[in-house]
């Protein structure tokens, strides 16, 4: 029987000493059509085995669904690892942070004020234990013992950053989720992670637990860490961070491949093994980006290209080469001839596409409700209704004299309409609570739009919405009825509308002037090259969200820093394709454009 051991200096696979040599690759945000080439690019660059987050509530999006099919074929994913002769290391938290929504773990688990989050109490754990339940007999089937390709599997994450429960109670809630590992035939090395720091080291992990560390820098003095805290054993980088993710608003993160490479070299020479985080980054399709709140709520971008060596269309960087040149000096590497001249990147055309229909943003939402409002005496929070992602509605009426609005916070961002004319946004990275109101009596509606929950730290678990009293200058909002979108599903709701003739709008003139254009729905369709990857670009528009096909992309905004959104070539085909943007507020022109190459915007350096 295959085995794979951690002896007293190395990792023993068959009883002979091997240095992994990992890159991380989330299936869950790459096309599944492009699984098998991104892995195999990963083995070109030297890389012997492939690390994977699983987020729970990817795969369990309700209470009672668990998921695995398409997107979420996890089996399939490590299948295609193994025929490329790799390995793989799977780390299903419950929690993986990974910028991922909410950390990965369920909102409708956390709605449940009572659960206690990443702690040993009873609810949290049963719900574990019917996710591992649910997820690890696959992974179980896949391990290394039984001729699959799974080394180790993770048991929570960088827990020694987190909450400040005594070491006993926090080991006490590890050791319920090591047996309820095992209980699921995981019989490889489980580990734990923490960022190298003695104290997190100490606080996040049990003796009998190999432990391994996060860190990007510095290598050999951060292994000196890890070997303080576990005197035997081999040292591994379980997160080497060669990059780093984007925030709206902010820059786009560069880390030099000189440096990256120099941290490497250093690692891999002193013995120790690693997992390149990331190997290839991917994109935050949809809905599912997370946030970090640290004083200022800040939702990561929709790329999470990561300046990976491996780019967010699966082109090989200077990082790339850099990195395969660093582990050739310490291990065998593949030819890599076939990558030449960037192959990878499929000649998609330039193309400017004129959409020609729209439905108004105040008279799409009716179609795009999820059931009737229900009535509400204050602002439920969107856990309270049931929705755990996506856009709410709020409605009320005003009066003449109510002139200002304002709340206690809004998670994350409202855009305030009073019948059907847009006033104003409510913003929580901003914060902005107040927005000034017409004077006159109307209906109002609030579109909430949550923008990512948090995925690290103590806010971690907290409901989205209206938050706290609504107040005008003269009086509280008491009266309200509120209601969950099904967001993701809009352009099929709307087709009927957005099919109708009254909906074309104007074609530009033959001087092909701008034609600015309100908040709405808007589609279009193109022809173009089919299985080619292109990239969406926006240049006008002000944030929504695109989707192709009926694939939704994910969110732009002007904002930035990403001014384009990656678009999949197993998306396109040779004719009638299309495309819908759902914009919040208004462009300058309703005109989209194709172009051949990203743009993830200004960096710092």
């Amino acid at each position: 029987m295959p085995t794979f051991e951690i002896g007293p200096e190395d990792f023993l696979l068959d009883g002979a000493p091997t240095q992994v040599v990992s890159g991380a690759l989330h299936y869950f945000r790459v096309h599944p059509d492009q699984w098998a080439d991104r892995i195999h690019k990963a083995r070109l660059m030297g890389l012997n085995t492939i690390e994977t987050y699983v987020p729970w509530n990817f795969h369990a999006p309700e209470p009672g669904v668990f998921d695995l099919d398409g997107r979420r074929d996890l089996g399939r994913f490590l299948d295609l690892v193994a025929a490329e002769g790799l390995h793989a290391i799977v780390r299903p938290g419950p929690y993986i942070c990974a910028e991922w929504d909410g950390g990965g773990l369920p909102a409708w688990l956390l709605a449940d004020r009572a659960v206690g989050v990443r702690r040993h109490e009873p609810r949290f754990l049963d719900a574990i234990g019917k996710y591992y339940a649910s997820l690890l007999p696959l992974v179980a089937e896949r391990q290394v013992t039984r001729g699959g390709p799974v080394l180790m599997v993770q048991v929570e994450n960088e827990y020694g950053a987190y909450g400040d429960d005594p070491v006993p109670e926090r080991q006490k809630y590890l050791r319920a989720l090591v047996d309820m590992v095992r209980a699921q035939g995981i019989d490889v090395p489980l580990f734990t992670c923490d960022q190298a720091n003695d104290e997190m080291l100490a606080r996040g992990g049990l003796p009998e637990l190999h432990k391994t560390a996060t860190f990007g820098s510095r290598s050999t003095e951060r292994l000196e860490v890890l070997r303080r805290a576990q005197p035997t054993g081999p040292l591994m980088c379980m997160e080497f961070w060669n990059g780093w993710f984007d925030s709206w608003g902010l820059e786009h993160h560069v880390a030099p491949a000189e440096a990256n490479a120099a941290d490497l070299d250093d690692l891999l020479a002193a013995g120790g093994s690693v997992n390149l985080y990331m190997f290839h980054g991917g994109t935050n399709f949809g809905l599912t980006s997370g946030a970090n709140d640290k004083g200022i709520y800040r939702p990561i971008a929709t790329s999470y290209d990561y300046d990976a060596p491996l780019s967010e269309d699966g082109t090989p960087t200077a990082k790339f080469w850099a990195m395969r040149e660093v582990i050739a000096r310490h291990r065998a590497v593949p030819d890599a001839g076939e990558l030449a001249g960037d192959a990878a990147r499929g000649a998609a055309p330039v193309l400017d596409v004129d959409l020609t229909a729209r439905v108004p943003l105040a008279h799409a939402l009716p179609s795009l409700l999820r059931e009737d409002l229900h009535s509400f005496t204050s602002t439920p929070t969107t856990d309270d209704l049931r929705s755990w992602s996506g856009f709410t509605v709020y409605r009320t009426r005003i009066q003449a004299d109510d002139l200002v609005l304002t709340a206690d916070e809004v998670r994350d961002r409202a855009v305030v309409l009073v019948d059907d004319e847009q006033v104003g946004v409510l913003d929580r990275g901003s914060h902005t609570f107040a927005v000034a109101l017409p004077a006159r009596a109307g209906d109002l509606t609030l579109l909430v739009e949550d923008q990512g929950r948090v995925n690290y730290g103590p806010r971690i678990g907290e409901p989205k919405g209206v938050i706290g009293p609504v107040r005008t200058a003269t009086r509280t909002l008491d009266s309200w009825e509120a209601g969950a979108l099904r967001i993701e599903d809009a352009p099929e709701l709307l087709r009927p509308a957005l099919d109708a003739p009254s909906r074309a709008l104007p074609t530009p003139g033959p001087d092909g002037a701008a034609r600015p254009v309100g908040a709405g729905l808007f589609r279009a369709t193109f022809d173009s090259a089919a299985g080619a990857d292109h990239f969406l670009r926006l240049d006008g528009w002000t944030k929504g969200l695109a989707w192709v096909n009926g694939w939704l992309l994910g969110r732009y905004w002007s904002l930035g820093p990403t001014h384009t959104l990656y678009v999949p070539g197993p998306l396109l085909r040779a004719t009638g394709n299309e495309l819908v943007l759902l914009e919040l507020h208004g462009a300058a022109d309703a005109r989209a454009r194709f172009v051949a190459a990203p743009d993830l915007g200004v960096t710092e350096q």
